[in-house]
C-alpha cells in the first residue's frame, strides 16, 4: 500500500484530509474519524491516535498559558480573577483549536510509516 510521495503527510493532517490521497475528508464530526475516504477508499479503520494528540496539547497549552500567567503575574500582580478571565478561557480554546489538526497529524503519521501495533519479535 505504499505512500503517494506528491502527498505531504504535514498538510493532510493539518487540513484533516485523506493521508493517501490529500482529497477526501477524514472527519465525519468534530472528532469522529470516517470510516474511509469518500475518494481514494483508503479504510480508516486501522487508525488510532489514542491519547497521543491529547498528550502533546497538554504540554503544548500547558507552556503558554503558564508562561502567560507566570509573565503577567510578575509583570503587573493583577488580582486572581484577572488570571481566571484570561487563561481559563484561552487553555479551552487552544486545546480545542488544537485537537483535531493533531489528531489528524497523528493519523497522517502512522499512515505515512506504515504504523501497526506492537508485535512481539522472537530472537
Amino acid at each position: 500500500m505504499g505512500t503517494n510521495a506528491a502527498v505531504s503527510w504535514f498538510k493532510s493532517g493539518l487540513f484533516s484530509r485523506c493521508p493517501r490521497c490529500a482529497q477526501g475528508r477524514l472527519f465525519n464530526g468534530y472528532l469522529n474519524v470516517a470510516d474511509k475516504c469518500e475518494q481514494c477508499g483508503l479504510n480508516y479503520g486501522k487508525f488510532d491516535s489514542a491519547d497521543g494528540p491529547a498528550v502533546f496539547i497538554m504540554f503544548i497549552v500547558g507552556f503558554i498559558v503558564v508562561g502567560g500567567a507566570l509573565v503577567l503575574e510578575v509583570a503587573t500582580q493583577p488580582p486572581y480573577w484577572v488570571h481566571a478571565v484570561i487563561w481559563g478561557p484561552l487553555a479551552l480554546a487552544l486545546s480545542l483549536l488544537l485537537l483535531r489538526p493533531f489528531k489528524a497529524l497523528m493519523i497522517a503519521l502512522q499512515y505515512k510509516n506504515d504504523a501497526a501495533e506492537g508485535r512481539r519479535i522472537d530472537g
